[in-house]
């Protein structure tokens, strides 16, 4: 028998660590456990009983195992659905599963051809066919086929574009209270607005992110200074919040004519249900004109905004890949293209010959 035995305890009543770790992990695993909705059964006019009930199999797959976000899911389900559709006026006749496996390459690309004549983007392509190549590996490693026409389509190509960042006085001025004093809404809900935002400003986080926290996720004004956020991919990480946003927060509560219970949501819309984002992305859409700002100031130009702001001011990429929950860091070095006066300056003062 390992250390780890059933007896728990020592002479002294103290318990073993072994005993302790177990029980956290066990505690841990029961808190992160959450149920994934079931994926109801798919009817399409334009495909067979066979390959609907193998798309409905991926899709339960995609959200228990792979735990893609629901919108994600969403998007893949509706690609393939596409995709179904025009196979099937493509063809002539239903698709089957025999018949999708045997897809041709050049299926492929006329289907991307009428994507693109529908003025479809070039990171929608790039979805769509990721989304396709999922399912036909689901396929394979279900034993239902090889659809080797979807590894031979290249890619689209993807321009990089920059994210477009608020100057910081601007940024500061959104997340401000008192820019919406004059207001003719109820001021709670401008408090609820402001301690939104400042979330987004001042923790990085996405609007999803902030409107899924529940009261018991943000902590009181002096009594911590660190919030545990989910993300894509329910995926959780720990990222820092500051005294002055929390007391923004704490002012919204306080202000609040909605109960506000531990385990449900923090921010609540006007009738006290959960507050859609559209609330907060009208709210900036209002601002915007009173502070003389473009329109490409949106709720996630905030969270663009405290990357660039925090790498302006020094901050180490791969601790702002971290805080920003991104999966990798090519997607955050795109912040490193937005800010080349500050690169200037910084290699005119490191370079030895400089």
């Amino acid at each position: 028998m390992s250390g780890c035995g059933r007896f728990g305890k020592l002479a002294n009543g103290k318990r073993k660590k072994c005993d302790i770790v177990i029980r956290i992990i066990k505690s841990k695993d029961s808190l992160m456990a959450k149920p994934v909705p079931a994926v109801q059964p798919i009817e399409l006019d334009c495909a067979a009983d066979d390959i609907a009930l193998q798309m409905t199999r991926w899709l339960s797959h995609l959200r228990a195992e792979r735990r893609l976000s629901p919108k994600t899911s969403e998007a893949y389900s509706r690609d393939l659905r596409q995709c179904l559709v025009f196979l099937c006026e493509h063809w002539g006749t239903r698709v089957t599963l025999a018949r999708f496996a045997a897809l041709e390459a050049r299926d492929v690309r006329a289907f991307m051809a009428m994507r693109r004549a529908d003025e479809i983007g070039s990171r929608s392509l790039m979805r769509a066919l990721a989304g396709l190549r999922s399912f036909g590996r689901f396929l394979e490693r279900e034993g239902k086929g090889k659809v080797g026409a979807l590894s031979a389509i290249r890619a689209p190509k993807i321009g990089k574009s920059l994210p477009k960042p608020i100057q910081m006085a601007a940024a500061k001025r959104f997340v401000d209270a008192d820019e919406r004093a004059g207001e003719t809404r109820d001021p709670w809900i401008w408090a609820r607005d402001a301690a939104a935002m400042a979330l987004l400003y001042g923790s990085g986080l996405r609007i999803s992110e902030a409107l899924g926290l529940k009261r018991r996720d943000v902590p009181l004004p002096g009594a911590g200074d660190v919030l545990i956020v989910n993300g894509k991919g329910n995926k959780t990480r720990m990222v820092p919040v500051l005294q002055n946003v929390l007391a923004l927060v704490q002012d919204y509560v306080a202000m609040c004519p909605h109960p506000l219970p531990q385990e449900g949501p923090i921010f609540v819309g006007a009738q006290g249900g959960p507050l859609s984002p559209r609330i907060i992305q009208l709210t900036m859409e209002r601002l915007r004109g009173a502070l003389g700002v473009p329109d490409s100031a949106t709720p996630h130009a905030l969270r663009h905004s405290f990357a660039t702001h925090l790498l302006t001011r020094g901050g180490d990429l791969r601790a702002i890949q971290e805080l920003l929950g991104h999966a990798s860091l090519s997607t955050t070095q795109i912040y490193t293209g937005i800010d080349t006066e500050r690169l200037l300056e910084v290699y005119k003062t490191a370079h030895p010959r400089a």
